[in-house]
């Protein structure tokens, strides 16, 4: 029998790694850690009841509604998040859309186009609909 085995990234267990040079066209659910350094066109979201991180790094695009509990971000993503535990935006960070969060950390340098709107305990988990992309109206996310 195959074991599972995660690798580490950034402190963070990673179970699947979207590459740089990968584009992946539609909805993406996961369980686990996942890393995306690719483009990403449609839904990120947790399989239902399992832990769930994702890491978008530098050169990571999502474009579409992310709902995860953990997010932690250094990329571009152009549409809303709703992490139920925590998100983290990093100094390169670049969000066009609205943010669900029960705890959040922004580094100076991220951008965030659109509003913060903390969860109440018990709030459903599920996002709201994706908001036109405004990042590029950005003189500093044209150099991201």
């Amino acid at each position: 029998m195959l074991k599972k085995k995660s690798s580490w990234h950034d402190g963070q267990a990673v179970d699947t790694l979207i590459g740089a040079q990968v584009v992946l066209h539609g909805d993406l659910q996961f369980s686990g850690g996942l890393v995306v350094e690719g483009r990403i066109h449609g839904r990120v979201f947790a399989a239902p009841g399992q832990p769930a991180t994702l890491t978008l790094g530098e050169a990571g695009l999502i474009e579409g509604v992310v709902d995860v509990p953990v997010v932690i971000v250094n990329g571009r993503i152009e549409g809303d998040v709703r992490a139920t535990e925590r998100v983290e935006l990093a100094p390169r960070a670049r969000v066009s859309g609205n943010i669900h969060y029960k705890v959040v950390e922004m580094r100076a340098g991220a951008v965030l186009v659109g509003q913060l709107m903390h969860l109440a305990e018990g709030e459903p988990a599920q996002a709201a609909a994706p908001v036109p992309a405004q990042l590029d109206a950005l003189p500093e996310a044209a150099n991201a």
